[in-house]
């Protein structure tokens, strides 16, 4: 199964560190940043407001514990937002190049 993982970050400069790290490990086939976001979230009893970096990465369901293990550490948030949503339906081509990309055989 193919997902769609969705994670914020402070900068871009963090974004792309995470990024390549898991662009280099064949965790991900890519990302997109969109920069800036407006994020609008409770954190400590109060509802705040931030200007941060959108990552959307496309992978494979399979790869999803790995890529957490990997962006915890290198994430500077304590609770960093790694949320993945299945792919339901795709482009063939395209799926097989997250395959492709990643080194998998899902397809």
């Amino acid at each position: 199964m193919y997902i769609v993982v969705l994670m914020t970050c402070p900068n871009a400069d963090e974004a792309k560190t995470i990024v390549d790290t898991l662009l280099n490990e064949k965790l991900i086939a890519c990302a997109n940043l969109v920069n800036p976001v407006r994020s609008l979230y409770w954190w400590d009893g109060k509802v705040n407001s931030d200007e941060e970096v959108l990552v959307v990465m496309k992978t494979r369901q399979d790869l999803f514990a790995g890529l957490e293990k990997t962006v915890k550490p290198l994430h500077s948030y304590s609770v960093p937002e790694i949320i993945a949503l299945p792919i339901a339906a795709g482009n063939q081509d395209y799926l097989d190049w997250i395959d492709q990309s990643t080194g998998g055989n899902e397809g």
